[in-house]
């Protein structure tokens, strides 16, 4: 693709009508009706999306769903709140709020139209209609089921005569049996890890555990939730299992193996189905000996792994199996046979992540989490737009469309299109062992590259116009730079001579799905669902349920036998007691030995990184980290054996640790520039390609996209000035990747550009640089108190609630008061906040007025 080509096929989030009908939604008094009509979604994957059928605009993110008994009403699981819709219309008739927040799936509608749904918050809610004689229905929150602290439902489902409540308790490993009447819990029954998702069939109740089966002192394991979870020797969950208890004594009767991440589980005839969402695979059960047959739900069987379903159900004649594959944004129609496999029919083109289906006589009914993205109008349009305001949609596809074979043919089509599935399978292609000449970034997959080693920096939070913003030649918005140059003085001397990129996006919006991006370059459903509060946790390489099944960066070369080191990389680090961001950098200039320790969830990771390099902890300096690469790196010169892969990370951007925001954006500019100093003069500079890029955005602001991030490109073989196409976080993973050789990780990054466009066939950049001193004192406070505005003072205050033990913040207002607090810090206390170009979408799209190229491939 031509880097023009890339510009109009590649930006974000296209504008135009297409074939989706927006339905327009009634929301509660805080929200706007949809009357946004995109229909055509270029997405921060590359992914274009133009979905089937109806689709209802929802605030949130809706993980699951359920139909009435008659079929005529559809209720939504979203995030914070029950959805009540009309199944023909698909017209929003109610909201209820759902206090604690949702949990990852669950909910249920009873025959006397009652509703019940899990919370994160350790209980079940039941729901009633009052206007059960009326047309339009009244739900309310009628009571809470407790369930015992700390359990985290998820799945629930009604015993055959609904006298009991079936409740998959998370974090305790326990199916609970409840009694509907008296709310009693009438036993907890262990079952596998991380119990997902009940069914009822046969008399017996079928639990899909997610976490696959419980742990042996001869397993490998890591922690999940604090339960030991038994994982290969990547650290990735390796088991999954359904449980299978009697209905009558509810007693575990039998432990079934199936495929790794078992989720969604319902009936299909006499068979109970379960979705192995890490294996793209879909177990069918025979309730009379347990026997297993595992279906291969891939739209095409050479993709690799990235399908992930996560969602099935039948027609209700029996006729049709539909399988929700998130990865693909489709749903797969096959034809059900009782005596034989499935047969896959074809594909249904649906919103972003679909997360779980139900159908009634006349529709399919399809929850897509992220819908169309983080656009979801709250308020004025003067107001701005945020990334966490989420868009998940609510689609209705006919079944009559789904039997007429061609309209199948046509959406087949689309599905395969939108999913670059033609491109996946090139990039996939086996390796080509050619004499061809070496360049950086080879033609064709196993061809040589002049690069030996990489070092991949992943650094945290900030968007383009934050940084870049003062950069006149690029698409950019000075008011929004708020660390221009005098404070980032190398971020600008490398972009300006190594080339800069200004369409360039984070593909997730935090650091818990913006590390598994940066690394995995995917998402699970585990993950995707678990925005609701994260309660089993909010992964920095510390829940090996959370991880793909396709591996790690660092997989790919240590399993090709080349070698990696890593400084940082999921490593939640201590200072010694007592020890703050003054103390720590006290002794840091003073030279004095400091022990920080350690907590590397991953074991391969552990057993391949620097023991004295921190991780994260905003009261550690990067200029500190990088005295600390520094060592080894001169070590690696005295050797001549620096690894193929180096992974450093430098979180300082993030801020908010102790010292003010610009002292922490200089510590991290300075170790940049001097990370590319000491590599640029070394031996290796020469074969040395250095990536640098964010985790995520966090929810800042930029003028044309929340997503757009930074991104540096760093090796003699760089092209210098502004670079406009089109790339994301899965673009630097496989252009590392496809330097040596080796094949990408999954369907998404398999589908992204190479950036062959930051690179020149000879090294014409190989000057060695200097790193720029920077102006700003490293470990500079606020002034005292008594010289503060009441403005200052009370965002100061502000900031001391934010919590910064973790990668990521705890709440979206920590996240929305951090970058606040940023904006006023740097623009001064009573400067307005920018809403109107904050979160993932700014004004700059249209302006640009970039289309759809449909024509436009990438080979």
């Amino acid at each position: 693709m031509s880097s023009r080509s890339a510009i109009v096929a590649c930006c974000l989030f296209v504008l135009g009508m297409l074939q989706l009908q927006i339905a327009s939604a009634q929301e509660s008094t805080d929200e706007k009706p949809s009357t946004d009509a995109v229909s055509a979604s270029r997405l921060p994957t590359g992914r274009l999306l133009t979905p089937a059928g109806i689709s209802t605009e929802l605030y949130g993110r809706p993980n699951d769903l359920a139909l009435s008994l008659d079929g005529k009403l559809l209720f939504v699981k979203d995030w914070k709140a029950l959805r009540v819709l009309d199944a023909k219309s698909m017209k929003l008739l109610q909201t209820v709020d759902s206090p604690g927040n949702s949990s990852l799936t669950g909910i249920v509608a009873a025959a006397d139209g009652r509703v019940l749904m899990s919370n994160a918050k350790a209980s079940v809610h039941v729901f009633s209609n009052d206007a059960k004689a009326k047309s339009q229905p009244s739900y309310r929150l009628q009571r809470s089921i407790d369930l015992p602290k700390e359990s985290f439902p998820c799945g629930i489902e009604l015993s055959a005569d609904e006298k009991f409540l079936y409740v998959c308790l998370s974090k305790k490993n326990t199916l609970a049996i409840v009694s509907i009447e008296t709310g009693e819990l009438v036993k907890n029954e262990a079952v596998g890890v991380a119990p997902f998702d009940v069914a009822v069939q046969g008399g017996r109740i079928f639990v899909s555990n997610i976490g696959g089966r419980l742990s042996t002192e001869a397993d490998r394991t890591a922690p999940s939730a604090e339960t030991k979870v038994v994982v290969d020797k990547r650290g990735i969950a390796s088991t999954g299992t359904v449980s299978v208890i009697d209905a009558s004594s509810h007693e575990l009767v039998d432990t079934i193996d199936v495929g790794r991440h078992p989720s969604s589980i319902g009936t299909l005839g006499e068979q109970v189905f379960v979705c192995n969402t890490n294996e793209d695979a879909v177990s069918l059960i025979d309730v009379a000996d347990f026997s297993v047959v595992n279906l291969n739900v891939k739209p095409s069987k050479r993709l690799p792994f990235g399908s992930m379903p996560n969602g099935a159900v039948s027609s209700p004649d029996g006729k049709y199996f539909f399988v929700a594959l998130a990865g693909n944004n489709a749903v797969a129609v096959f034809q059900h046979n009782a005596d034989a496999s499935p047969a896959l029919l074809g594909l249904i083109p649906t919103g972003w992540y679909p997360v779980n289906v139900c159908c009634n006589e006349d529709n399919l009914f399809i929850a897509n989490i992220k819908g169309v993205g983080a656009r979801s109008i709250r308020r004025d349009e003067a107001k701005g737009r945020n990334s966490h305001d989420h868009r998940g949609t609510v689609q209705q596809v006919s079944l009559a469309q789904v039997a007429d074979a061609d309209q199948l043919k046509k959406w087949t089509d689309t599905v395969f299109e939108n999913g670059h599935f033609p491109q996946i399978l090139r990039s996939m292609a086996s390796p080509n062992a050619g004499s061809a000449t070496a360049i950086p970034v080879p033609e064709k997959l196993g061809q040589p590259s002049t690069i030996k080693h990489v070092i991949y920096v992943i650094k945290e939070n900030r968007t383009f116009d934050q940084v870049f913003g003062d950069v006149k030649e690029a698409r950019s918005e000075p008011s929004l730079c708020v660390f221009p140059e005098e404070i980032t003085p190398n971020h600008h001397a490398l972009a300006k001579r190594f080339g800069l990129l200004d369409n360039y996006y984070c593909n997730g919006v935090l650091s818990a799905d913006g590390h598994s991006w940066a690394t995995e370059g995917n998402v699970t459903p585990y993950l995707e669902r678990a925005f609701g509060g994260f309660a089993r946790s909010y992964t920095f390489g510390d829940d090996p349920i959370t991880y793909s099944s396709s591996g790690f960066l660092w997989d790919r070369f240590l399993d090709a036998g080349l070698s990696f080191r890593n400084y940082g990389e999921f490593n939640y680090s201590k200072p010694p007691a007592g020890f703050k961001y003054q103390e720590v950098y006290r002794a840091w200039k003073a030279g004095e030995p400091i022990k920080f320790e350690h907590n590397i969830g991953v074991e391969r990771v552990r057993n391949y990184s620097c023991p004295d390099y921190p991780g994260w902890n905003m009261l550690i300096p990067d200029g500190l980290r990088m005295d600390r690469f520094m060592k080894e790196f001169r070590e690696f010169e005295a050797k001549g054996n620096l690894p193929n892969l180096t992974l450093i990370y430098l979180p300082q951007d993030h801020l908010g640790g102790g010292v003010t925001g610009r002292a922490h954006m200089a510590d991290n500019d300075l170790a940049i520039g001097r990370l590319v100093e000491a590599v640029s003069n070394s031996k290796f500079w020469p074969e040395t390609a250095i990536f640098i890029n964010e985790d995520d955005p966090q929810n800042g602001f930029d003028h044309i996209d929340g997503h757009r991030s930074l991104c540096l490109v760093v090796s003699p073989f760089s092209k210098s000035g502004v670079n406009h196409s089109f790339y994301n976080q899965t673009s630097v993973l496989r252009t590392m990747l496809h330097m040596f050789g080796l094949p990408p990780l999954n369907q998404q990054d398999a589908s992204m550009p190479l950036m062959r466009d930051c690179f020149t066939v000879k090294a014409s950049n190989a000057e060695p640089y200097k790193a720029i001193p920077v102006s700003v004192e490293l470990n500079e406070v606020a002034k005292p108190k008594s010289d503060q505005s009441s403005l200052e003072k009370k965002w100061r205050r502000i900031l001391a609630t934010v919590p910064i033990e973790r990668t990521g913040m705890k709440t979206e207002k920590d996240e929305a008061n951090l970058n606040r607090f940023i904006w006023h810090e740097a623009k001064g206390w009573e400067t307005p906040f920018p809403n109107e170009f904050s979160g993932a979408h700014g004004k700059g799209l249209k302006k640009l007025g970039l289309t759809i190229d449909s024509s436009a491939i990438e080979d």
